[in-house]
């Protein structure tokens, strides 16, 4: 397309292009979300890469995305629409009409083609590949001269048209001025001159057209099955890398659990017989001897760790390169890696002295089109959606942050633990385990009303008492309260935010969590990751976590650095994977952690550390020379059938368990989730949103209120919660939501006067 046909294919939503320039400019409008649909922005196309802007002053400091046309991908869905997709990229736009459509994807395909052509010139420039055989070469090469002669034969034949058409113009003008009928027929004969050479070369230009398109169209069918054969080597490429992957993995485990075999072989022979296999092992993975290699994290300090045996702990002992892990190996290992009080990873610790439900009725196979609900809620905040309870799970949001107890006996042996730094790694440890609940929980818990409660009091079986209260509605926020005998005390706020992104929903925690041990006084501080949703609208639902957790003890400036890698199809690590380091204040490394949010965490005490080469990005790794890792939590397995019971764990089963004393507002109480744990899901969700326009209401009646103490000047409280209130925390500085006291005293007295009527 040239430039004289550019300039003339602009109009208002377009502009022009500057002569001499490849850049095309104008309106266009882009697909955003599914809440504001549709809106305009102002597109550039310049130099083979197409960027939009909100407005045309944007161009000058903020571009909001760019995408490159050389690895594009182009479609036109119908008669307005475009669609731009490129490395995960898609751009969904529309025009104002057809005509403008089809401007575009003129302008964009002619970008495209030379984008293409350039990129293939700086890679032939480069030498990286392999030359190109010589029939090709000359064949691609004579296929250009043609089609640079054809550009030229259109290129002469638009500038005859041209001037043709600038002569027949002023031909037909003398015509209109003529006077006189004689003159008139001479002038007429000149017309038909002109409009007879106009016509000759119109049809050669189109003969020169057809013979361009007949020779492209050869072409193309050409490059398109060599394309298809690419894609077709490259998905083969995939599903092999795929199946190397798995292989690497399987073997990476095996090979793993190989020096803890021998480590607690009881008789020499067996343990000779288990080295030899080993070493095996070793030379068939082209290992060094005596060594176990693991990635390094991405985004953090990159490591590698390396577990010693027997044999290597000998021999550098007596290179005197044990001193750097603080002590003699042989000793650690004595301590069999922890203090005996911290060791114990079995199961539950005491017998519970009441007997728990260990099922809830069965989940009904109730159909629901969520269509029929989103296409009613476009426009409103996602938080303010009425839901029904066809998507829920019969527990409210504070039953499921009580669930992060469910493996309470991390905490008490840390509470026993004498090193910090072991301490550290089982609050690590406990850190990772709130997530393994989540894997299958694909159903969202109940909102909770304003001032709603929930209690779990296992004193008597496990020493803890829990209280969690909603203290706010928008935005949601919970507090949650829990001490225990054995010597430690919990607290939290949480608030939700969520972010709908169409294919999936990502939640994101807002707050800190508190862990105080009681003896040594240390204070644990860190944050929750983020939760994502995937297939959403359509596909089966599943979730992931990922991001990074920062534990600060702040009596001892020690710290966990805790990373959950995000999935990824082609990664060659096992799904769901968590990695993390150990320091003390200074900085320096001391365990190591590795496993799976899903399934269990181990630790590995480092010895010694040095720097490595360069990784894949080109980071410096550290090399860990560890002791084999060690089981600080390991998951428990699922009750039976609990896929036709929402996936609760053993404890889920029993938080919504009736129980004598508990206080009005407790979730337990509840009516819409009692009915929906029921099955009669119908009745629960009028009772549902029964208790929802009961909840506007005293909303409303506390604005009127406020309204009227503004207008009489004086001051209004607003909402407070009933066992919470607010405190700057001395260790963070922030103000956060902190247990008061008085509920288990008012339990005990069987007096709940002072709670409000929300049921």
């Amino acid at each position: 397309m040239s430039e004289q046909g550019k300039g003339s294919s602009a109009s208002a939503s377009a502009a022009a292009p500057a002569p001499g320039s490849d850049t095309y400019k104008g309106w266009l409008f882009k697909w955003t979300n599914y809440l504001k649909g549709y809106q305009r922005r102002w597109f550039v196309l310049s130099n083979g890469l197409l960027s939009y802007y909100r407005t045309q002053a944007e161009m000058a400091h903020t571009c909001r995305g760019t995408i490159n046309l050389a690895t594009a991908h182009i479609d036109t869905e119908d008669a307005c629409n475009i669609v731009l997709s490129s490395g995960g990229r898609t751009y969904h736009l529309k025009a104002s009409t057809e005509v403008e459509r089809q401007r575009w994807v003129t302008a964009l395909e002619l970008a495209k083609a030379k984008a293409i052509r350039m990129m293939n010139d700086q890679s032939d420039d480069s030498g990286d590949e392999e030359p190109t055989s010589q029939s090709d070469r000359s064949e691609i090469q004579g296929t250009l001269k043609i089609l640079v002669s054809k550009l030229d034969d259109l290129s002469t034949c638009n500038d005859l048209i041209a001037k043709h058409g600038a002569a027949l113009q002023r031909s037909l003008s003398e015509l209109e001025g003529l006077k006189v009928p004689v003159e008139g027929g001479e002038k007429i004969k000149a017309v038909n001159e002109r409009a007879t050479l106009f016509r000759i070369t119109s049809n050669a230009m189109i003969n020169a057209c057809r013979d361009f398109l007949d020779l492209a169209e050869t072409q193309s069918r050409r490059w398109q099955r060599a394309l298809q054969y690419e894609r077709e080597q490259r998905t083969h490429l995939e599903e092999t890398i795929e199946q190397l992957a798995k292989q690497h993995n399987s073997l990476e485990r095996a090979w793993r659990e190989a020096p803890t075999l021998v480590s607690t072989t009881p008789s020499a022979p067996t343990a000779n017989k288990g080295g030899s296999e080993r070493l095996h092992k070793e030379e068939a993975s082209d290992e060094d001897e005596d060594t176990e290699y693991f990635d390094a994290m991405e985004d953090s300090p990159a490591f590698i760790t390396v577990t010693a045996t027997e044999n290597t702990q000998h021999r550098r002992s007596q290179s005197n390169l044990s001193g750097a892990s603080g002590g003699q190996p042989n000793d650690w290992n004595q301590d069999d890696h922890m203090s005996p009080s911290c060791n114990d990873v079995s199961g539950k610790e005491l017998q519970p002295c009441r007997k728990r439900r260990t099922h809830v009725p069965d989940k009904p196979n109730y159909s629901l089109n969520l269509w029929s609900i989103m296409k009613n809620c476009i426009g409103k905040e996602l938080s303010k959606i009425p839901m029904p309870v066809n998507f829920n799970e019969p527990l409210s949001m504070l039953q499921r942050l009580t669930e992060d107890l469910e493996y309470h006996e991390l905490l008490d042996k840390a509470a026993r633990c004498d090193s910090s730094l072991e301490q550290m790694c089982l609050v690590a440890a406990f850190s990772v385990s709130s997530y393994s609940t989540t894997v299958h929980r694909t159903a969202k818990p109940f909102n909770p009303l304003l001032g709603e409660t929930y209690e779990l009091d296992r004193r008597e079986e496990f020493g803890y008492r829990s209280l969690c209260e909603q203290v706010s509605h928008h935005p949601p926020a919970a507090a949650h309260h829990v001490i225990s005998q054995r010597g430690w005390t919990l607290w939290q706020e949480i608030t939700i935010a969520s972010k709908f992104r169409g294919k999936y929903l990502s939640i994101m925690p807002l707050g800190a969590i508190h862990l105080h041990f009681h003896s040594s006084g240390n204070h644990y501080v860190w944050r929750k990751v983020t939760s994502t949703v995937h297939n959403i609208i359509v596909g089966k639902l599943w979730i992931d976590q990922s991001g990074d957790i920062e534990i600060v003890n702040h009596r001892t400036k020690e710290t966990c650095q805790l990373k959950f890698s995000p999935y990824s199809y082609f990664s060659r690590d096992v799904p769901r994977k968590v990695s993390g380091v150990v320091a003390d204040s200074g900085g320096q490394a001391h365990y190591i952690l590795s496993g799976t949010w899903d399934d269990k965490i181990e630790s590995a005490k480092i010895l010694q550390s040095s720097r490595g080469g360069s990784g894949s990005e080109g980071k410096q790794k550290t090399v860990y020379q560890t002791l084999s890792p060690k089981l600080l939590w390991k998951k428990y397995p699922l009750p039976e059938n609990a896929e036709n019971m929402y996936y609760f764990s053993a404890l889920a089963l029993t938080l919504n368990e009736h129980e004598d004393g508990v206080g009005v507002t407790d979730s337990r109480l509840r009516p819409d989730q009692k009915l929906m744990e029921e099955g009669r899901w119908d009745e629960a969700n009028s009772e549902k949103q029964r208790l929802e326009e009961k909840q506007r209401a005293v909303r409303r009646r506390r604005e009127a209120e406020a309204s009227d103490a503004l207008d009489e000047g004086k001051e209004y409280e607003g909402y407070q919660p009933l066992w919470f209130h607010q405190r700057r925390n001395s260790v963070t500085g922030e103000t956060n939501f902190v247990y008061k006291g008085g509920y288990w005293e008012a339990k005990e007295r069987q007096d709940w006067s002072m709670c409000p009527n929300i049921f």
